[in-house]
Formats: structure tokens, sequence, C-alpha cells
């Protein structure tokens, strides 16, 4: 076990293992988006359960890119530094190694939580986030949007993150540009690989002149469900880009949120669904018996419902030489072992199973367990839409 319970690092950082925790959000800020003391604790819990790295749930860098979830954390102005400095210091006592992911939402949130328009690389409506059409981005905001994630970058480091999470995945604005799905664009943010590449290419460089070599790692889809969407090859495309413009370390997740529980797999939560979704919540109960198989059809979870990323992520490792990162349906230590052991990628990450056990390392190290007690029934991901990330076990 000492190739996955080793000391390893990314860009300098030593992590105390091969096994980090994912991005998820808590709900856990304040009001203005600052994190709050029941969110220290929960990382705090997490680097004493043994966690080699935390990556935080994802924190906007301007309002118009805010989440429809209750209580996301904002990383858009100074004042927060020192609230994120609180929350550095307290899982650095544990020796953890912390990473900010940084994002702005894109078309996936509603103009009523912002108060501004809903903008994206193109105007086409999200399924799920539907009630705004979005306004297509032009330059000059394309280039607000590059400043501002550089400043949200700078920001990180000043409160003493070991590095950032550029938020590249799951349908949010960067992953909206990079997806032929998503970005329609005709000019030179659109059309080739490289041309929606740019803005993260801009971002990078602009990050690399306030911060110099302060670690950047990022989060990409390996491929997406639509027709059109990103495939593998293309993925592997994007990692080159990443890698030849500064970033340090690649996480391999998949899908975007209009194609339901891609990116989560596992059982359809309708129960969940009907109580707390902001849509079903429109829909008269006596209608749910034929909404669900509707829904299911289009929003289940896929197979395989686990390791599915891996072959994604062992494709991009071949291709790249900086770290890799495989997020995605691993709940077991026979899997990861296999994973580290065959060199199938770098690192591995987990959500779900840290929301049920923040010490599921600890006690997979120790031998007292050898998987996940998650059973995948995905109401966490449900419940955060307006209450605190937690476990609910398959429960309402």
């Amino acid at each position: 076990m000492k190739d996955v319970f080793f000391e390893a690092r990314i860009a300098g950082v030593k992590l105390k293992n091969k096994i980090i925790r994912s991005a998820t959000h808590e709900g856990l800020a304040d009001a203005d988006g600052n994190p709050t003391d029941a969110l220290l604790g929960k990382y705090e819990a997490l680097a004493k359960g043994g966690a080699g790295a935390i990556i935080t749930g994802y924190a906007a860098i301007m309002q118009n890119g805010k989440s429809p979830l209750a209580n996301m954390l904002m990383i858009d102005t100074d004042e927060r530094i020192l609230y994120y400095k609180k929350l550095v210091d307290r899982v650095h006592r544990y020796n953890t190694p912390i990473f900010l992911q940084i994002t702005h939402c894109g078309r996936q949130t509603f103009s009523r939580v912002t108060g501004r328009p809903t903008v994206a690389p193109s105007s086409i409506k999200d399924r799920l986030y539907n009630e705004d059409i979005p306004r297509e981005l032009n330059e000059s905001e394309i280039y607000e949007i590059v400043e501002n994630f550089a400043s949200a970058v700078e920001r990180a480091d000043k409160a003493g993150f070991d590095g950032v999470q550029l938020q590249l995945s799951h349908g949010y604005l960067l992953s909206a540009f990079l997806s032929p799905h998503m970005n329609k664009r005709k000019d030179k943010w659109g059309g080739t690989t490289e041309n929606r590449f740019r803005i993260v290419k801009e971002i990078m460089e602009r990050a690399r002149e306030k911060v110099g070599d302060f670690p950047i790692i990022a989060k990409i889809n390996g491929y997406e469900k639509s027709k059109d969407g990103l495939k593998p090859d293309e993925a592997v495309l994007i990692a080159r880009y990443l890698e030849k413009s500064g970033c340090d370390a690649i996480e391999v997740s998949c899908g975007i949120a209009e194609e339901g529980f891609m990116a989560l797999r596992g059982d359809f939560p309708f129960d969940m669904i009907a109580k707390h979704n902001h849509l079903m919540k429109r829909v008269p109960r006596l209608l749910h018996p034929m909404v669900k198989p509707i829904l299911q059809y289009y929003f289940a979870s896929p197979e395989p419902r686990h390791l599915y990323n891996v072959a994604s992520a062992m494709k991009i490792k071949k291709n790249v030489s900086m770290p890799v990162i495989v997020v995605g349906g691993i709940r077991n230590l026979a899997d990861i072992k296999h994973i580290i052991r065959n060199e199938q990628s770098d690192f591995v990450s987990m959500a779900k199973p840290f929301i049920i056990e923040p010490d599921i390392v600890k006690r997979l190290m120790e031998g007292k367990q050898p998987e996940s007690r998650c059973i995948d029934c995905n109401y966490c991901q449900i419940g955060i839409e307006k209450s605190p990330l937690k476990c609910y076990y398959g429960k309402i």
C-alpha cells in the first residue's frame, strides 16, 4: 500500500498520499460568499481524516458567475482574503494542502440569483437552467472575465492556498467555451479547438504575470454525452494545450449539468428531486408518476457506474508529462491501488465518499474497511440546491 499511502508532489506541493478530496459545493458560505466557521470545521474534519489534499467547493470570480445553489463561496474582492486565510490556516494545522477551485457558472445560473444577465460563449439555452436565454459575451466582456480569473488566482495566493483549480468541466463558463456543444462562435473564441481554448490560455498567461509559479491545476471533461460535445481525442488536445500554457496538473471528469447524472452516476433520486428541485415544484404531484420515467430517460445515470473516467485519464496521461488525477465512481481501495500501481493515473480523487465519511482515507489506510459506505443514492446532490451539504443515505 506504500504506493497509495505515500507522499507525492504536485508542482512542489507535498501531498500526504495519493487520494484527493475532489471539489464539492458545501453551501456553507455566509450571505456575502465568505467561508463560515461551519465550513472551516468541515475542512478541518477532512484534513484530520487523512485526505492527501483538499480541493474546495467552487468560488465565483464575479457576481454574474455566481451559482444558483445556496451559499456559494465568492472570491471576487480583496476583502475576502482574510476570511480565506482563516480557512487555510485551519487546514494547514494538519499538514494538508488545500487548493481553491475558482469558477464562473456561465449559463448554469439564473439572473434572478445573480442580479445580472446570464452570459455564455453562445446564446444557447441550457436544458436545466432554462429560465434565461444567455447573452453571448462580447470581446471586452471576455477580457474582463480573464482579468477576474487572474485576480482570483492572485487572491488565493495571498490567502495562503497551496494552489488553485480552474473549473473547466461540467458545463460552467470555461467548460462551455471548450465544448463544441456549447460554443458555436465564429470569431477567434470559437470554431477550432485552439480558438475555444483561447480564453483559458489568456487566463493562464495573465495569472502567471500576477503569481509566477504559484500552482495552478485544472479540472476538465474527458468526454461529454451530447453528440456534438467534447470527445476523448479533443480532451487530449486540450490537456496538451493546458500543459503548454503552464498548468501543473489535470483532474479528469466528464459531462455537463444538462446531461443529468453523467458526472455523478448511481441511483436516480426522483423522490429527492420531487421535493427539492426548483423545476419539479411547479409540477402537480398528481403528474409525478408520468414525469418520473421521462426524467429518468433524459437524466438518469448511464453505465458503468464506477471508474468511468479511468480510460480518459489513461489516454490523457500518455500524452502529457504533468500529473493526472482521475475522479468518478472510485469507491474501494482495491481499485485505487490498481489505478496507481498500473500508472493509469498519478492520483485519484473522490467527492461523495468524503461526504459520508470525512475520514475515509484514514479508515482505508488503517484497514478498518475496504471501501466507502456511500451507496450512490445521489440525494446529497439534490439537497445542496437549498441546504448545506450532507449525506442523506437514501432517505429524505
